[in-house]
């Protein structure tokens, strides 16, 4: 009867060994699948962070990358706001002097075209409160009447009767399109101001669009981090030994590699 209760209780023995192992191994991957993503998380918030935690040089080169990129987006701003602000004051300076009293700002459109033409043109060439366009197609609002005459008249040369569906629609067009009185210019004998505007908007548009690049080259290191975290958490995990998922990451290209230790 000994003997019978000592294989009893070895078996049962043997069972509960048999029983804890299969647990162990699920609590054991169930909690390397939970810190596999720690890392991840910790590179897609501060690049390099995961890098870091796993004791990998390479956190150095994505701490590097985002100092780059935000401080020359900060930079590329700054120069891009300083410029818009100079060709502001140079078209308030010269080509708006005389037309208002008082700096006006408006939309971008609005100083592109001061960079297309010399003049705006005169809004209103009546007398009293009747509304006659001007004329001249060299300016501005000369080029927005005759673009309104050749879409809804028959003729842009020869003017429809009043008060048609014809010469109301040209008018509205007119209206909505024509630069008004407070918003008038002129470039006239400032050539050469003209094209330092021109140049002005050109560098302030340049350094916005450089900005914008930079934005994107922070958006990319934060995510090549967080993929390399994750994937060089997955590859030490399916190989059962150390492994790196290597990047190098610039403006102008990237290089990924991938290293075992064997």
């Amino acid at each position: 009867m000994r003997g019978h209760h000592r294989i009893a209780l070895g078996v049962a023995v043997g069972v509960g060994v048999g029983l804890a192992a299969p647990l162990a191994a699920q609590v054991d991957s169930a909690a390397l699948r939970e810190k596999s993503w720690v890392r991840p998380l910790a590179s897609l918030f501060v690049p390099g962070m995961g890098q870091a935690l796993s004791g990998q040089d390479r956190a150095a080169v994505y701490g590097a990358v985002e100092l780059y990129a935000l401080s020359r987006y900060i930079q590329l701003q700054h120069d891009a706001n300083v410029n818009a602000d100079l060709y502001h004051q140079l078209a308030f300076a010269v080509a708006q002097r005389g037309f208002a009293a008082s700096r006006r700002d408006t939309i971008f459109e609005y100083y592109e075209t001061m960079e297309r033409f010399t003049a705006s043109g005169h809004y209103n060439m009546g007398p009293g409160g009747s509304l006659v366009p001007e004329t001249d197609p060299s300016t501005y609002n000369g080029s927005v009447w005759l673009l309104a005459r050749r879409t809804f008249w028959t003729d842009p040369n020869v003017p429809p009767p009043p008060n048609t569906p014809q010469s109301d629609s040209a008018y509205s067009f007119y209206v909505r399109h024509a630069v008004g009185p407070r918003y008038q210019w002129s470039w006239q004998n400032a050539s050469l101001q003209q094209q330092a505007f021109r140049d002005l908007i050109k560098s302030s548009d340049d350094g916005y669009r450089n900005a914008q690049a930079q934005l994107g080259l922070l958006l990319a290191n934060h995510i090549v981090s967080a993929l390399d975290a994750l994937i060089s958490n997955r590859l030490t995990a399916a190989a059962h030994r150390s492994t790196s998922f290597n990047t190098f990451l610039t403006p102008d290209f990237s290089l990924i590699s991938v290293r075992v230790a064997f």
